[in-house]
């Protein structure tokens, strides 16, 4: 009688599944030459492990050559997940030193209000004005010396910039004479004649080598060619009061920032076209008189051509941001204390602030998010100036406390080998 089961159907023959072979494991396994059988018990305990989990890992424990039906499927627990989300690796924080590198003595350091004592040349050289004199930092060597001390009843240090190859230092004085002086030697290389009928200059900008804007106490700005007879070649007429900073924009070369005691802040066009009645004189491309007090930091993003940055002072305690193609503000943050100095790192999306009482404090700002990424002190009065090195990462800061002080406080650039002529090719046929 038949039995219910059904019977198990039998062949004569076996025949190979080639879908569920591993061809590259056969071929292995022909061509492997045969090994002598090791004895386990003369075999170290890691030997043994380190070839079973060989044969876990890579030969899957497989005996055979030959497959005569489809592997099983992989057991759930054995599956990719992909139920969880793939975090990147967390980035490494950089760490920010809360102290000053080096503290220097800075005796003579004046506190007024829209002065510029401090600026840090393109040849590693840190200048400062110190009453009637003006002193060189070589950061290189760590070495100082005295580069110019004014004549008698010529008034104190005002103003000095470093043209940008750093092959004059401008320098001006309290009785509104404007000289650029060789640092190698210390002489003269031109001077304008002392008048009574200028004031003095407040503030300095190199638009080229060869072309100074000169900002002065009466709120004129103007533009000084020295290679000309008559150097005053530019006029730019809008402040009331004086100008106390001044930046050109160092991507475009074209757009000129001006902040003044009058609490405005004027950008101007230079390739704007001119009246034919004033020739050599620039009306401003927008005026912004939403500050309420006097405005002295002011700074260009150094990727962005049209985005300024400004800081009010002792009533006014906000930082802005410009559009200064429309002249729209993007934001405003109020910093809690007058901003006094307004640096852009180079090499990334932060700014550093400098500020006066209650905490003299210098901030870190991630923008455009504006957090605080760092908050140093050590200052114990107002930190009036800013100046970043050339080579990037540290910051010099002088304040009215008669200090001068370095801070690692930027990343430092990392540096890029130069790569050889045909060095993405193995072989040169």
């Amino acid at each position: 009688m038949a039995s219910s089961r059904s019977r198990r159907v039998e062949y004569d023959r076996f025949i190979p599944f080639r879908s569920a072979m591993d061809m590259d494991y056969a071929r292995f396994a022909l061509t492997m030459p045969s090994r002598p059988q090791r004895d386990g018990s003369r075999e170290s305990p890691s030997s043994v492990a380190y070839q079973k989990l060989l044969d876990e890992c890579i030969l899957k424990n497989r005996s055979r050559i030959l497959a005569f039906k489809s592997a099983p499927e992989a057991p759930a627990s054995m599956l990719p997940q992909f139920d969880e989300p793939i975090r990147p690796p967390k980035k490494q924080q950089r760490r920010i030193p809360r102290e000053p590198e080096r503290v220097l003595d800075a005796h003579g350091m004046l506190d007024e209000d829209g002065l510029n004592l401090l600026d840090w040349g393109s040849n590693n050289m840190l200048a400062i004005g110190l009453d009637d004199t003006v002193c060189l930092w070589d950061d290189a060597n760590k070495s100082t010396k005295v580069l110019l001390q004014a004549v008698e009843d010529s008034g104190p240090i005002t103003s000095i910039s470093w043209s940008p190859d750093s092959t004059v230092l401008a320098v001006a004085l309290g009785n509104s004479v404007l000289a650029l002086v060789d640092p190698a030697t210390g002489k003269d290389v031109n001077v304008t004649e002392e008048d009574e009928n200028l004031t003095p200059v407040l503030s300095l900008a190199w638009r080229s080598n060869s072309i100074l804007t000169v900002g002065r106490s009466d709120g004129t700005v103007v533009d000084y060619d020295f290679r000309k007879d008559d150097t005053s070649i530019c006029f730019y007429n809008g402040h009331r009061r004086g100008v106390c900073s001044l930046k050109w924009s160092a991507l475009s070369g074209r757009y000129l920032a001006s902040g003044g005691h009058d609490k405005l802040v004027h950008i101007w066009d230079a390739c704007m076209p001119v009246s034919q009645h004033h020739p050599r004189r620039h009306k401003w491309l927008h005026r912004i008189s939403s500050h309420t007090s006097i405005v002295k930091a002011l700074d260009w993003c150094p990727t962005r051509s049209n985005l300024l940055a400004s800081g009010g002072g002792r009533n006014d305690h906000c930082i802005k941001f410009w559009n200064t193609v429309n002249g729209a503000c993007l934001n405003s943050i109020d910093a809690g204390s007058e901003v006094c100095a307004l640096l852009w790192d180079k090499n990334k999306s932060e700014l550093l602030t400098s500020h006066g009482s209650p905490k003299n404090q210098l901030t870190l700002w991630n923008y455009p998010s504006m957090t605080r990424a760092a908050e140093l002190s050590g200052h114990s009065s107002r930190v009036h100036f800013l100046a970043g090195s050339p080579l990037g990462g540290v910051v010099a800061s002088a304040a009215a406390d008669e200090t001068l002080r370095f801070w690692n406080i930027f990343e430092t650039p990392k540096t890029t080998k130069p790569e050889l002529p045909f060095a993405q090719f193995s072989v040169i046929r």
